[in-house]
């Protein structure tokens, strides 16, 4: 028999409370958003202040940011995004969510602060401790991820669950649309009232203070909500079958639910279930391994395809930018966030709040496979005839079918696989095993954002060796799409309407 307090969560009238949860836990992910995605646009301000020699910074096709240095950069908070997935995950399901849900913010605050004061003035220093900073950046990210997953999986109602995790995670795509936004006023207010314009002389200080700005404005909307994410209280769910403490969990959600705790009132205190099994034991691989490899898997072909897409966007634009090589620095950056802009709005944000609308009508399943669906035959669309009909000369049509891959990666698996893995399993699990499917999928990442970022090009440019270049590239993204939809249909399970603990009941039908 489930708990009271439990099923009061599950059937709770949407309150105030839930819309705050979104904001608070929201603003983690819109830094996660703003942090990563404003790489590509503060890189282009490096390359100028760094790498360029030419008169007021104008650029020479052969001073560029090696692509060692720009994969270096990428990977760095990638890999500190996984560890801090695997690390904060595990410590979520064993001291608590909220005792370590504040630490993860401020990792974050104080990295984004930290990026914008890495010390030095020479190049080499300067990159190495940017690097230092956003790995730091990357573990408090990653940490974000399964504790804001769980705690608002675990707080909503059953019936609007779906839509409260897809609503938070949406914040990303307002975060993407930040970056661009912070860097285009950034680079309008310095391009108007500085003496680097005007200058003829070489490359002034100036670009260099206006990357820091950029990367430290990032660390101001998740400061404001640290206090009141700190003043969170713990889930009903930990503290009642983890901590087996009922009487803890209904005074808690007392408050937050506004429920007279007479209600709450169980005439079996304590949750009666199975004997409990850790972790790394057959019992979790034979009742829980199916759904760990498929959330896994699928968000490791997912962020293949997202990555490889979104943090080299600045690179696709530039066929798009007419005559950038005679742009300045903050003009240059300008314009590209100008496209990052248009694209959020246009493709980014409005697939999310698709998920929003329609995840709690249609399942997860059927959105993950729709996406998975129109983001492969988008990517053979733009792949197949890419270097007869795209790669001439700017063509808008080639940007509607990007926008598309855009739309449908968030209109489906990019939410669905963020949303599923803090469904499935038992609370004393939920952490963990989505800071494992988490991490696995920012492999993933590594490999779509690095290693695509060599492959695509077909012929010896800006550093990079010749490779299968753009044709190939796609059509394997393709590929990774349609693997995604396989192991979608045979191995995900579908989590809409059913409560968390009736979706681990090993009678659940596979």
């Amino acid at each position: 028999m489930a708990l009271k307090v439990l099923s009061a969560l599950d059937t709770a009238r949407i309150q105030l409370y839930h819309f705050k949860a979104i904001i608070i836990a929201g603003m983690g992910l819109f830094t996660d958003a703003y942090d990563f995605f404003c790489i590509p646009l503060i890189m282009l301000l490096i390359e100028r202040h760094y790498y360029a020699n030419g008169p007021a910074g104008s650029k020479d096709k052969d001073n560029c940011v090696p692509p060692v240095v720009a994969s270096t950069m990428v990977a760095t908070t990638l890999v500190g995004t996984a560890i801090g997935q695997l690390v904060f995950g595990s410590l979520g399901d064993r001291i608590g969510r909220r005792r370590v849900y504040g630490l993860s913010l401020i990792i974050m605050v104080l990295s984004s602060i930290g990026c914008g004061f890495s010390v030095c003035s020479t190049r080499k220093c300067v990159l190495v401790s940017l690097g230092f900073s956003r790995f730091s950046l990357g573990i408090g990210i990653g940490g974000d991820y399964p504790l804001s997953a769980t705690i608002m999986s675990e707080f909503a109602n059953k019936k609007t669950r779906g839509a409260f995790i897809a609503a938070m995670f949406s914040m990303q795509g307002f975060g993407i649309l930040a970056s661009s936004t912070v860097t285009m006023v950034v680079c309008a207010i310095f391009d108007r009232t500085s003496s680097y314009v005007s200058s003829k002389d070489h490359t002034s200080q100036e670009p260099d203070i206006a990357w820091r700005l950029i990367l430290m404005i990032g660390a101001i909307p998740a400061g404001l909500t640290l206090y009141w994410r700190l003043m969170m209280p713990e889930t009903a769910r930990f503290t009642a079958l983890v901590e087996q403490n009922v009487f803890q969990a209904a005074m808690d959600m007392e408050k937050v639910l506004e429920i007279p705790m007479s209600e709450f009132e169980e005439e079996n205190p304590l949750p009666q279930g199975q004997q409990p099994y850790p972790l790394l034991s057959k019992k979790f691989y034979r009742r829980h391994g199916r759904d760990l490899f498929s959330c896994s898997f699928t968000w490791f072909l997912l962020d293949i395809v997202f990555y490889s897409s979104n943090l080299f966007q600045s690179q696709i634009y530039s066929q798009h930018l007419s005559k950038s090589h005679k742009l300045n620095a903050y003009q240059e950056a300008f314009e590209v966030a100008k496209f990052q802009a248009i694209i959020a709005v246009c493709s980014t944000i409005p697939g999310y709040w698709f998920t929003v609308y329609f995840i709690d009508r249609i399942g997860r399943v059927k959105i993950q496979l729709m996406g998975f669906f129109f983001m492969a035959s988008v990517y053979l669309a733009i792949g197949i005839p890419y270097y007869k009909y795209w790669n001439d000369k700017p063509n808008k049509g080639f940007l509607v079918l990007y926008g598309l891959t855009l739309f449908f990666a968030n209109f489906g698996p990019n939410t669905t696989t963020f949303i599923v893995p803090a469904e499935l399993f038992p609370a004393r699990f939920r952490s963990t095993c989505h800071g494992i499917s988490g991490a696995i999928g920012k492999v993933g990442a590594i490999i779509g954002s690095v290693g695509f970022s060599w492959a695509l090009h077909g012929k010896k440019e800006k550093g990079y060796p010749k490779a299968i270049g753009m044709t190939d590239s796609l059509i394997i993204l393709a590929v990774v799409c349609l693997l995604g939809m396989v192991v979608t249909f045979f191995f995900t399970r579908e989590t809409m309407g059913r409560s968390l603990e009736e979706n681990e009941n090993d009678d659940y039908p596979n």
